[in-house]
């Protein structure tokens, strides 16, 4: 099979291509958006068909090439059922197998960076492809996008680390100038993890103080769409309302900037469950808690006028909940654009716990 590691410098991902050498089927895992012209440069230069992209997760710190590529090259976007994806050709779930000539790889969930986190396994060439769940010396952090410190440690010590200790080891990412490990390097010399039960690993993620993303504003909701950038639409012609930027999903959206300074002039609904209303990201300020299974039938009481923003943890939720506003008859509703892990954190109504 053929194998390439690729680097953006950035963001410090690594993408990877392989390939089948008889049929000419590739894949590529984790494409990075800034990064198509070299990707599609390289797999026309080795005279491959690109079948596949496959995603590790929905990245924080850069825009997938997935929806791209899929328009330029006819690939398939694959990612973990857990992300939420709608934009995806595949939702894969543990042991399914993506299949590549006479290759195959199979897909372990490993949840805890994110909720839809997953890793592939290369048996037959004996390496696994970790995305953030494992680093080499290191792992995802847990304090975002549904992170999990707990889930994060058992999908490594029950699923990972129970491998063939020869096993690989291929992230997705290294800041440190290091390309690859292996499971037996991992159990023996990962500092939150060797040796560590879960409760230490747990004090441990706590106690990481870490900035988010910079790009992750940009980022999470472009990659629930695939990586498409927002279609802008023509501004709104009612006196006081936002301008709305579509996704390629139809979404309209607004930006925490826009909401920050206009939250006095409409009204804004968290969908959220309540305990996450109040957890350590916080509210926009006068905000509503409407969970989502509840809002079409709070909706029924509310005047379809009045300017309305919807917020969740990502964009995720409030996006599905826009739509259904929208199909309600509601005329003035917008998103906001990648929730309240891109909100200004000293704006939020309730106290945020450290990183």
């Amino acid at each position: 099979m053929l194998f390439r590691q690729l680097f953006d410098a950035e963001s410090a991902t690594y993408t990877y291509l392989l390939a089948d050498e008889v049929s000419k089927q590739a894949l590529l895992i984790d494409p990075v958006r800034d990064q198509l012209e070299r990707d599609s440069k390289l797999i026309a230069e080795l005279g491959l068909e690109l079948v596949y992209t496959l995603e590790t997760h929905v990245h924080a710190d850069h825009v997938t090439a997935s929806g791209a590529l899929r328009q330029r090259l006819g690939s398939r976007s694959v990612v973990g059922v857990g992300a939420g994806s709608q934009c995806a050709d595949r939702q894969v779930r543990d042991g399914d197998e993506i299949e590549l000539g006479n290759h195959s790889l199979r897909v372990l969930e490993t949840p805890g960076h994110t909720n839809g986190c997953v890793s592939y396994y290369d048996a037959e060439n004996g390496r696994v492809f970790t995305g953030d769940a494992l680093l080499i010396r290191g792992c995802g952090r847990t304090d975002f996008q549904q992170g999990d410190s707990r889930k994060l440690y058992r999908s490594i010590t029950e699923k990972l680390f129970t491998l063939p200790q020869s096993t690989e080891v291929w992230p997705g990412h290294d800041y440190q100038g290091r390309s690859a490990s292996s499971i037996a390097e991992e159990q023996a010399f990962n500092p939150r993890l060797a040796g560590k039960t879960e409760e230490q690993f747990v004090e441990i993620m706590q106690r990481l103080e870490l900035a988010l993303p910079k790009k992750i504003a940009e980022a999470v909701p472009a990659n629930m769409s695939c990586g498409m950038l927002p279609m802008t639409a023509e501004p709104t012609a009612e006196k006081g309302w936002a301008p709305i930027e579509r996704t390629s999903g139809g979404v309209p959206e607004v930006t925490s900037a826009w909401l920050a300074s206009h939250s006095n002039e409409i009204r804004c609904i968290d969908v959220r469950e309540p305990s996450e209303f109040n957890d350590a990201l916080g509210h926009v300020e006068r905000s509503e808690n409407v969970p989502l299974d509840g809002l079409k039938q709070s909706a029924t009481h509310w005047d379809p006028e009045q300017p309305i923003v919807l917020v969740c943890r990502s964009g995720r939720r409030s996006g599905e909940a826009a739509l259904q506003l929208e199909g309600l008859g509601f005329k003035r509703v917008a998103s906001l654009r990648a929730g309240m892990i891109g909100f200004p954190r000293d704006l939020a109504a309730v106290s945020r716990a450290a990183s």
